[in-house]
């Protein structure tokens, strides 16, 4: 434990980055986060004996940033290929979907009839649906944003994508748009540290992780940030 502790949390404090851009996952203030993110972040914490200090930001690209930078010792981020060259993932903790919406007018109605010539789909800049668009998509292109949702406004766009509870909200508020229930990807969300930490340090943070979903821990932590209907990851497997 005690290398680990060294390894992981060299300052003597844990620096954890959150992202309050992802409403799943984190909720509040910079100076008083809550979620399931910060709950982890914690509980880490409080095994390796050190106090938590929570560095908060509004988008996961600066919170990718952070941690590569050296501002972070770990990181709430979705697995994605973009990403792997710099962190170390364990296995996903929660799992989100990924879905479109568009004009209540508008004659796309499935995932594939997004990705067609002339659709324009507006995202969060380095978001993990931006990764996995940018990647995927054959036809459409992405135009990115501060917010998806915004830019989707702000320049007529044929589509806007995002987590789905934050869309589905969306949605209900605007009767001049419609979802596309379809997900158009699953978004496994994990915890994260610099490969440059020794593969004991990234075995003892998947060790935890599966035994906070294992034991409860993750799911008692959606229900009480109100997040309930997001699943916690199966095991990983062995």
């Amino acid at each position: 434990m005690t290398s680990v502790r060294e390894d992981l949390a060299p300052t003597g404090v844990l620096r954890a980055s959150i992202n309050l851009g992802n409403p799943v996952l984190a909720q509040g203030t910079p100076e008083e986060p809550a979620g399931v993110t910060v709950d982890i972040a914690r509980e880490l914490a409080r095994r390796l004996d050190v106090p938590p200090e929570l560095v908060c930001f509004d988008a996961a690209r600066k919170s990718f940033e952070a941690m590569t930078s050296g501002q972070a010792d770990i990181c709430f981020l979705a697995i994605d290929p973009a990403r792997a060259g710099e962190v170390a993932f364990t296995a996903p903790y929660v799992v989100i979907e990924g879905v479109f919406a568009v004009p209540a007018d508008s004659p796309l109605t499935t995932v594939d009839e997004v990705d067609g010539p002339g659709v324009r789909i507006g995202v969060k800049q380095g978001s993990a649906y931006d990764l996995y668009l940018t990647r995927t998509l054959q036809q459409a292109t992405v135009v990115r944003g501060d917010e998806g949702v915004d830019i989707f406004r702000a320049e007529g766009l044929e589509a806007t994508a995002g987590i789905r509870q934050p869309i589905a909200r969306f949605v209900a508020e605007n009767p001049d748009v419609r979802l596309i229930d379809e997900r158009f990807m699953e978004i496994r969300q994990a915890v994260g540290t610099t490969k440059t930490r020794s593969p004991e340090t990234v075995a003892y943070l998947h060790g935890v992780v599966e035994e906070l979903k294992a034991n409860g821990f993750v799911a008692d932590a959606l229900v009480r940030s109100g997040q309930a209907d997001a699943s916690v990851a199966p095991p990983a497997a062995l």
